[in-house]
């Protein structure tokens, strides 16, 4: 059966509130945010102790954690900045386990230097795919000696966006240390929105076996094709709605076919977790019943 989860940043409050709004609202399991209002969990601040006490109080809840978000651009043009954010990643993938998961999730960065989710020419050059291909390879060697497993998200604005750009980089990165975190609709572009079906089946035929923990938003045809962002107390990677032609409003709100998603994903995952997000805190019981009642129509 599959688990039905939360990113922790929807919730803006202490870790005991969190934890019960949580459970308030029927999740399993979460992907861990590190911004709880009564600790300190910011680069440079993580300690084993701290790890332990989130990790227990959410045993103590039932609650798994199945993964911890370290989103930042790793490509970032500035190398003091992006030296910070590689390290940043590294500084979760030490603590990992002491939080209760190997997982830990970043997307794959962009050289824009106004936005981590806007696109720059420089993205789709072998240039700039050789140079994310060394981060990943030392990230996933890193991770492996902490016991963890870092996951990349992909996105289509980001250097590794489409199916063929995450097979070649797990072709080339064939390392235990290294992960997928599937999310469908950050496939989708301006050239397949309109083919939903066909590019989720895609894929599942082609990445499947690199799947550890999914994710549950939707998408749809942008009107408005500039960066957004809801007005939430939130980090910006709970923020985002969306940049060019697709907009990544909530799970039941876009043109994502949930049924076949759910289907596929179960087929060879049938225990794996999926997070929904993309939500303000007052649509959560929504997006959760529709996730919920998809994966008992489809038997999942």
């Amino acid at each position: 059966m599959i688990s039905v989860g939360i990113f922790t940043g929807y919730y803006p409050y202490t870790l005991a509130e969190v934890i019960e709004k949580a459970k308030k609202d029927g999740m399993s399991c979460v992907q861990l945010d590190l911004g709880f209002k009564d600790i300190d969990l910011s680069q440079g601040n993580i300690t084993k102790e701290k790890a332990n006490q989130v990790r227990d109080a959410f045993r103590d809840a039932n609650i798994a954690i199945v993964s911890i978000s370290a989103y930042t651009n790793l490509v970032h043009p500035e190398a003091d900045h992006r030296e910070k954010n590689i390290q940043y990643v590294k500084e979760i993938l030490r603590f990992a386990r002491d939080f209760g998961t190997p997982y830990v999730i970043s997307e794959t960065g962009t050289y824009n230097v106004e936005s981590d989710w806007l696109y720059d020419p420089k993205n789709a050059t072998e240039e700039a795919y050789q140079e994310f291909k060394e981060i990943a390879r030392d990230l996933a060697q890193y991770a492996y000696e902490q016991g963890a497993v870092f996951l990349i998200e992909n996105y289509v604005n980001n250097i590794i966006g489409s199916v063929e750009e995450v097979a070649r980089l797990f072709r080339d990165v064939n390392h235990p240390g290294l992960g997928l975190l599937l999310d469908p609709t950050n496939y989708f572009g301006d050239a397949n929105i309109d083919h939903v079906d066909a590019e989720i089946e895609k894929i599942f035929n082609i990445l499947d076996d690199k799947i550890k923990v999914a994710h549950a938003k939707d998408c749809k045809r942008a009107v408005d094709t500039g960066e957004k962002h809801a007005s939430i107390d939130a980090a910006e990677h709970n923020s985002f709605r969306g940049a060019g032609a697709v907009e990544l409003p909530a799970a039941g709100l876009g043109v994502l076919n949930y049924e076949l998603y759910l289907k596929k994903l179960s087929e060879n995952h049938p225990n794996i977790p999926i997070i929904i997000e993309h939500l303000d805190e007052e649509d959560i019981p929504r997006a959760k019943k529709f996730v919920d009642d998809t994966l008992k129509k489809v038997g999942a």
